[in-house]
């Protein structure tokens, strides 16, 4: 079945409008999700709409609320809502270009590709696209869909471009109130050395395909089984046991050299000093 698309409208650069679709780059069906079922009858639960103190509501009784307190709400209804949507438009335009590395990755949200509307759209599309190559560049632009709107930036990808919806500043958490209580004291260079070169023998080029997941592939994998089989429970094979350690405390020494293949014992490290309240 031919992939629908997610919007259709035009690109515009300056005074340049270039006909455009654009298709989700994932797939949502690649994930297992499960279904809540009454076991006795094997019939599917359904969820009740239920007012604390008064039971079971009528669906056309609901209406939304922004809780701005606790327990103390704003009520709007669809009307209103609607009121303030941002009105669709065809028309993506392209404000802002900035260096791919600029954008942290905090920022990127989901991938879509970009391809051209026709044959017609073709020339200019292609033009677009070499040119964010060439200066190495991405575009950034907001894209109005389904009565909002959404940062998005655009790049080459093979022969076509790919856009990604981005977070707004809003939507993201800053990283160092997490990172405020880590030492500032800098590794040893031996141990950077040892961890460096660990990192060398493992690099590689990406490819997605070279990695499984392994917990989907076996939960498919019971399910097949499950469904072929009479009884309502199935046995999990080839499971794994951990293997057990001798405890949490490790030389990091040790262990790196073991990790790059040095056998030669470590030297002995001058015990850590304590951190002066």
């Amino acid at each position: 079945m031919a992939a629908r698309a997610y919007w259709q409208g035009q690109i515009r650069l300056a005074l340049v409008s270039i006909p455009v679709e654009i298709y989700s780059a994932t797939k949502s069906g690649a994930k297992i999700r499960f279904n809540q079922i009454h076991e006795p009858s094997g019939k599917r639960i359904s969820y009740e709409k239920v007012a604390p103190g008064i039971g079971p509501v009528d669906r056309d009784e609901i209406i939304k609320g922004y809780e701005v307190s606790k327990g103390n709400y704003v009520l709007l209804d669809d009307e209103e809502i609607e009121a303030v949507k941002i009105e669709s438009k065809k028309t993506l335009e392209l404000v802002q270009f900035v260096d791919a590395c600029e954008i942290d990755p905090l920022y990127f949200e989901k991938p879509y590709y970009v391809a051209p509307q026709d044959e017609l759209a073709e020339e200019a599309f292609v033009v677009l696209r070499d040119a964010l190559r060439k200066a190495k560049k991405v575009a950034l632009g907001q894209l109005s869909v389904r009565g909002s709107e959404k940062l998005v930036a655009i790049k080459p990808c093979g022969k076509g471009l790919l856009l990604e919806t981005l977070r707004y500043a809003d939507e993201v958490r800053q990283g160092q109130a997490f990172f405020d209580n880590i030492d500032d004291t800098k590794p040893k260079k031996e141990l950077l050395d040892l961890a460096a070169k660990l990192i060398e023998d493992k690099s590689a080029p990406f490819d997605a395909g070279e990695f499984e997941d392994r917990y989907g592939a076996a939960l498919k994998k019971l399910i097949d089984k499950k469904a072929k089989s009479k009884g309502k429970r199935a046995v999990i094979e080839d499971v794994d046991e951990p293997e057990s350690g001798g405890g949490n405390v490790i030389d990091l020494m040790a262990a790196l050299k073991k990790s790059v293949g040095d056998t030669s014992p470590p030297a002995k490290s001058a015990p850590k000093r304590k951190k002066s309240a």
